[in-house]
């Protein structure tokens, strides 16, 4: 059920009213159910390796708490092996086994092993790494373990956020479950706006650059140098709006009821580093990653060098957590290269900046800190997207030596559609930068003429630019 369905629009009615109807008593088990439906709708038997999964981690949570010594380390060795390895098994296992085969071809072995034919199910990295938080923060003493279980199967499997996220952590979420929600009209209204703004990012500008992008990387060779460039520069684009745009519908449909879920994303194409970038994009994830492994590591706590490869190891496998390819492996490594070298450069930038006339937080370096840090991302971003390696470097390949020509719209993606798309990046950029989240912010009696506009404005461009396709998340592959 994709959240930019009439169906969805449906459940989430449904489901809304049903719970401010309930008493608070009955109220976690109707969202439990709703949200196993919701989770259901898409492939209905993986339900069964979810509430496998969250049947260990109740229990380990408990046994965490309540053991001492090295027990507690296995317990919590054993939620997190439990965890991973349906990760491995669903979402690596072939992989694996496609570099095995590839090795053993190259040193003359006629020796095939077996792939799994089997479907990766929805959202599984994001529950994974939301139920591993939770045996980690119950381990580190942060948390106490959850007794209920259908609260905790709740913590897991509630359905605004899923199967894309945000990726919370119990603190944040759990007692939230137990606390008794009123109808609160000014979250109603907060959250609606918020749901109506991701519903626009999503069907009005991911999607339709979604055509263009799609026609450009499925068929890379068949394009010239502009084409590649223009379809690098929407996918940007694209996938910023497409992620933010279903965490903004997340979000909003769980304030709506009263929940509150955390930030994530704040504006990163406004970053000036790419430190600020991922302070800014996927918040939930760059945060999970600092957090339960990064400063496990040592985090910069350690040996200049080491510090280095903490960096470089955790964008690696943020590259694999994104999927089992080496075009993810690439980006992560990208950007933990990216990371290196801009606090090998810091001291050298901030003391050239008065060389060559630029104040330090002038408007113009501020300009041109974005104008880079916009590029780098972008670059690494043709290796998310591209089909395989060897079609990334074809694309890198020719938009630097490549031919330049006139643009290729053709009739998939037509003049009409191309000029517009660059209108609605610049709407966007000027609506983020100023005002959207103002006025999400404004409460139902603050100035009640920008708040209707702002509704009406954003639906009749969602009914009248809006495309329709039910096209899926990106993330949702993950």
């Amino acid at each position: 059920m994709l959240f930019n369905s009439l169906e969805f629009l449906l459940f989430f009615i449904v489901v809304t009213t049903i719970f401010f109807a309930l008493p608070h008593k009955y109220r976690w088990f109707h969202l439990l159910a709703a949200s196993c439906y919701f989770y259901m709708a898409f492939v209905p038997i993986y339900i069964v390796i979810l509430f496998g999964t969250i049947i260990i981690d109740y229990f380990a949570g408990i046994w965490i708490e309540r053991a001492t010594g090295t027990r507690r380390k296995w317990l919590l060795i054993i939620s997190i092996i439990s965890n991973i390895g349906v990760l491995v098994v669903f979402k690596y296992y072939n992989f694996f086994l496609d570099n095995l085969n590839a090795a053993t071809g190259h040193a003359g072995s006629d020796t095939v092993f077996p792939y799994l034919n089997i479907l990766l199910p929805i959202g599984l990295s994001f529950h994974t790494f939301q139920a591993l938080s939770y045996t980690i923060e119950v381990y580190r003493g942060n948390h106490k373990a959850e007794k209920h279980f259908g609260i905790y199967a709740l913590y897991v499997m509630f359905y605004p956020q899923l199967v894309a996220g945000p990726i919370e952590r119990p603190q944040n979420v759990l007692h939230q479950f137990h606390e008794k929600k009123f109808f609160d009209a000014n979250d109603f209204f907060i959250g609606f706006k918020m749901m109506i703004w991701g519903f626009f990012k999503k069907i009005v500008i991911a999607d339709r650059l979604a055509i263009l992008v799609n026609q450009v990387y499925n068929h890379p060779t068949e394009h010239n140098a502009t084409m590649l460039l223009i379809a690098t520069v929407f996918f940007a684009i694209q996938i910023y709006c497409d992620f933010s745009g279903y965490s903004s519908i997340a979000i909003g449909a769980a304030r709506v009821m009263g929940f509150r879920l955390m930030t994530n994303f704040n504006n990163p194409y406004q970053a000036r580093s790419i430190n600020e970038f991922w302070k800014r994009w996927h918040i939930s994830l760059s945060t999970w990653f600092r957090d339960y492994l990064y400063i496990s590591m040592g985090g910069n706590r350690v040996s200049v060098p080491r510090w280095y490869f903490n960096l470089f190891f955790v964008f690696l496998v943020s590259g694999f957590w994104h999927g089992a390819n080496w075009t993810f492996l690439i980006w992560g490594a990208l950007h933990g290269l990216y990371l290196v070298a801009e606090i090998l450069v810091s001291k050298t930038r901030e003391t050239g900046a008065g060389k060559n006339g630029l104040p330090k937080y002038s408007g113009v370096r501020r300009f041109l800190q974005v104008c880079l840090t916009f590029t780098l991302v972008t670059f690494a971003w043709i290796f998310f997207r591209a089909n395989s390696v060897s079609d990334a470097l074809y694309i890198v390949k020719n938009i630097v030596k490549g031919q330049w020509g006139g643009l290729q719209s053709g009739q998939v993606f037509s003049e009409f559609s191309m000029v517009l798309s660059f209108l609605l990046i610049v709407v966007l950029f000027l609506a983020e930068w100023k005002w959207v989240d103002r006025i999400i912010a404004l409460k139902l009696d603050e100035k009640y003429r920008l708040n209707l506009a702002f509704g009406i404005v954003l639906i009749t461009g969602i009914l009248v630019l809006g495309v329709f396709r039910k096209l899926s998340f990106i993330y949702f592959q993950f």
